[in-house]
Formats: C-alpha cells, structure tokens, sequence
C-alpha cells in the first residue's frame, strides 16, 4: 500500500471553492484530474454538513470515474457515508487513532505533522502519510506555521512513511522544495487560482519530473 500512495500523492489537490468564486467547482476539479492531479482532498471549512456531503458524493463520482483516490478533511461520517478512500486530520481534529478505529485498515488515513514529534505519534496512531507544513506561508490557512527544511529532513531520516509538502507551494519555489525528495506536493490556490486549471496541471506534473 505504501507504494501505491506515493505514487498517488505526486500532485495532491485540496479543494477550495472560495479561490474558484464562481466557476464551476466540479468542472475544475475534473479539469485539474485530467490534466494530472493524482489524489483530490474535498476540504471545506465553511460549508454545512448538507452541502459538504453533496460535494462529496459528486467528486466520489469524479475521482472513481479516473481512478484518482479521494479524500476528506477532517469529516470522518461523511467520508464513511460517501464510501471516500480516506481521510485526512490535522493536529486540532479527532484523533488519528479514533479515526482508524471508525474508518478500517483498508482506507487511507492522513496526518498533517509540524514537527518529527507530532510526526511519530502520527504514524504511531495508524497514519499512511504525513502532511508536513507550512512550508510557506499561505493564504488558504492562516494560521500555518512554517515549517523549516531541516524539520522535513528529520522527519525523512526518523520515519519510513511517505511525506507529502503543503503551504505555499508553488511552481516558482517547486525547484528547491524538489531538493528534499518528498513523494508529493499538496497544492491549492497554485492551480485553482488560475484560469487554465488543466493545462496549469500538465505544467505541474511536468515540473515535477
């Protein structure tokens, strides 16, 4: 299983639909698929249980027609109800080891991590992979702390358990956030934000290499 994920977080989208304003939320998603996402997180922060269950069960369609594994934020009932492929916590959301409880052996289950301590006891509680940032700072969560280099690089040599980047992260940092050899990068507003979603993935995929 393990290297099935890596190979899945390479282009790891988190969905925001403030950055996507008035387009259609489906449509760039399944644009960004298309041109080479490898793994969708439905995150919603602000959206009613309603809505985010109707986003979930429409993007479920979506990802399982191209074969790219879904996951939710935090919402562990809707991801059970919406049969997602897993879900992804962070530090303030329920335990790791409760949600592994709820969701089986057989789903993924992703932690973001900060620092090599909050590391450990992800994987300790059932982790598959680790979200480890800010590694810039980002608008889609204001209250990241960054993460330094040197931190990612501990966690890399303590821990044999996939490491995928987020915060920040774009196509002009990519080059030396490359130099760590993460397994994937997780981005949001660098390809949603413009207006070519699926070529702006193909460009990604390519820088990547």
């Amino acid at each position: 299983m393990i290297n099935t994920i890596k190979k899945n977080l390479k282009l790891y989208l988190v969905t925001d639909n403030d950055i996507l304003g008035e387009r259609d939320f489906y449509k760039c998603i399944e644009d960004a698929i298309k041109g080479g996402v490898t793994m969708v997180q439905l995150r919603e922060k602000d959206a009613s249980g309603k809505e985010f269950l109707e986003k979930a069960f429409k993007l479920r369609e979506i990802t399982r027609k191209y074969n790219v594994p879904f996951i939710i934020n935090d919402r562990v009932d809707i991801a059970i109800i919406c049969d997602a492929d897993g879900v992804h916590v962070g530090q303030s959301d329920i335990d790791a080891k409760f949600v592994r409880s709820l969701i089986g052996e057989n789903k993924i289950l992703g932690v973001s991590a900060r620092n090599l301590n909050e590391a450990k006891k992800a994987k300790k509680n059932g982790a598959n992979y680790i979200g480890v940032g800010a590694m810039y700072s980002t608008s889609t969560k204001l209250d990241a702390k960054s993460v330094s280099y040197e931190t990612v690089e501990e966690i890399k040599k303590i821990l044999d358990i996939p490491i995928v980047l987020i915060g920040g992260i774009n196509l002009k940092n990519l080059e030396n956030l490359k130099k760590l050899n993460c397994d994937g990068y997780a981005v949001v507003s660098s390809i949603l934000k413009e207006k070519n979603i699926y070529s702006t993935s193909e460009n990604w995929i390519e820088a990547i290499k």
